[in-house]
């Protein structure tokens, strides 16, 4: 499955974004981590936001086999 980013033209109705193509259910899914990386960072009090995002991503690359 090809992940789509959101296109800002979100719609609620059916199983499916008609704007990204992404099913409700993981769309919420990915709400949810989103989150709580976001909550994690605010406790964490992390300055550099966009460093702590950039390591994520890094991360999930990297543990995926397409960071080298």
């Amino acid at each position: 499955m090809k992940f789509n980013p959101c296109t800002g033209k979100c719609t609620d109705e059916g199983a499916h974004c008609e704007g990204c193509g992404r099913s409700h259910e993981e769309i919420a899914e990915m709400k949810n981590l989103v989150s709580e990386l976001i909550g994690f960072a605010e406790k964490m009090d992390y300055e550099n936001v966009s460093d702590f995002a950039e390591g994520i991503a890094g991360t999930i690359k990297y543990k995926m086999g397409s960071g080298h």
